[in-house]
């Protein structure tokens, strides 16, 4: 028997009418399969090994369906009856008791989801990507700026909840005098809120965006943020100082002497292992994970460089090419330090690199790129990159003979030039 509801048909099936069980019987029923407990139509008992659950046969338009009621006996045989009749009536109405349950779930999911903190999506985020970071470090860094400055503001927020003004009090605390830290937590924020978008845990722009939103509420970071050079020795005075690092014992100062030949950065030096150097052919290969920009770099070794890993003393078991006192990597105060020892505290290690940028660019006729090439730059326009395909091995190991020999002249008051040369044991003497 049918019933037209406005453009619908809709009809319950109208079943031979059950024998209404008792509670007691129900409850003594153990075959497998559907048992009709009467009572209302289509309303069924399922019995499938230890699980037992109440469903509703009914016909919706033109298509049979099953409605489960939930589980015996945590639903009885009165709320299973009670439930049944109430989902056939809405049949009666036109109405689809699935489609409800359907909504009704997905309306829980979606409260749930909005429910989740912006730390609990900023946790997700991380272990998500950080199989693709550069190494352990990077993972520290993202964790430790969120927990010193978003995680006490916005942590704990539902991150769909999170707006404009939500995003500003992270960032304007520090934005004047921590520009870098600031400008790199927005970033970092964006990531975290634009991940959350695409996981369905919220909606809209994102607040953390810089063009066309945060730029005209923030200062511009160039308008801010104080420009500090790493300090650095002029480069006529590279031969004095060098023969005055020479003449110091120590894993460290030789180290430091290592990185300046090489213009390498700290960590690449410090990280330096045995299996990375290649003697015979005077070439360190840095694999991809250790560099600055995630790509193999290979330094050739000029035959200053050689000669001091040469007279290196290589430790049992210990890898690295400049290991600390118990045989781990040197700490990234350790080249500092040596600094500090030699009365040079305005100096950094960093800065010979700026010493080994301003011999080169304004003393030789290298090219800009085998320059850049040798610092391990990345190449800033673009199309130039993308012609230059190659990493200029010969001219830059030229470069870099070049650059060993001028670190071994030094310079007097009257601009006049000594050479010094290498004593027995690697290091230098003036002649």
């Amino acid at each position: 028997m049918g019933q037209e509801v406005g453009q619908e048909k809709v009809s319950a099936i109208m079943p031979k009418r059950a024998k209404e069980l008792s509670a007691l019987t129900v409850a003594r029923l153990k075959n497998e399969g559907r048992h009709a407990v009467g009572g209302v139509p289509g309303l069924h008992l399922r019995i499938a090994g230890d699980s037992r659950a109440w469903i509703l046969r009914i016909k919706i338009g033109a298509r049979r369906r099953d409605i489960g009621l939930g589980p015996y006996p945590e639903v009885s045989l009165a709320e299973a009856r009670e439930d049944a009749r109430v989902h056939r009536k809405k049949v009666r109405d036109g109405k689809d008791p699935l489609d409800e349950k359907r909504q009704i779930r997905a309306s829980l999911r979606e409260e749930r989801a909005r429910a989740i903190t912006f730390k609990e999506c900023a946790k997700a985020y991380i272990e998500a990507h950080k199989a693709g970071w550069r190494n352990e470090k990077h993972v520290k860094q993202w964790g430790a700026s969120l927990e010193t400055y978003a995680y006490p503001k916005i942590g704990a927020l539902p991150v769909g909840a999170i707006d404009t003004g939500s995003v500003l009090d992270v960032l304007r605390p520090i934005w004047a005098h921590k520009t870098e830290t600031a400008s790199r937590l927005r970033g970092r924020v964006e990531n975290i809120l634009d991940w959350a978008k695409v996981s369905g845990y919220r909606d809209g722009e994102n607040p953390a965006r810089w063009r066309g939103h945060l730029d005209k509420l923030l200062p511009a970071r160039s308008k801010v943020q104080k420009v500090e050079h790493h300090a650095a020795l002029p480069y006529a005075e590279i031969g004095h100082f060098m023969a005055e690092l020479r003449d110091r014992e120590g894993t460290s100062a030789r180290a430091l002497e290592f990185a300046i030949l090489t213009a390498a950065r700290s960590s690449e030096v410090r990280g330096a292992t045995w299996a990375e150097i290649d003697l015979v052919n005077r070439i360190w290969i840095i694999p991809a994970d250790r560099m600055k920009a995630g790509k193999e770099h290979r330094v050739p070794l000029s035959p200053a460089a050689v000669a001091l890993l040469k007279a290196a003393s290589r430790i049992e078991g210990v890898d690295y090419v400049f290991p600390a006192a118990r045989g781990g990597m040197l700490s990234d105060m350790a080249l500092t330090s040596v600094l500090k020892r030699m009365g040079r505290a305005g100096l950094t290690q960093h800065g010979f690199r700026s010493t080994f940028r301003d011999w080169a660019g304004e003393t030789t006729a290298y090219p800009r790129e085998v320059i850049e090439h040798a610092l391990a730059h990345q190449l800033k326009d673009k199309a130039e990159a993308a012609y230059q395909r190659g990493d200029l091995l010969a001219k830059r190991s030229r470069l870099m003979t070049d650059w060993a020999r001028f670190c071994t002249i030094v310079q007097n008051a009257s601009s006049n030039v000594v050479a010094i040369k290498r004593k027995r044991g690697g290091n230098l003497a003036s002649t």
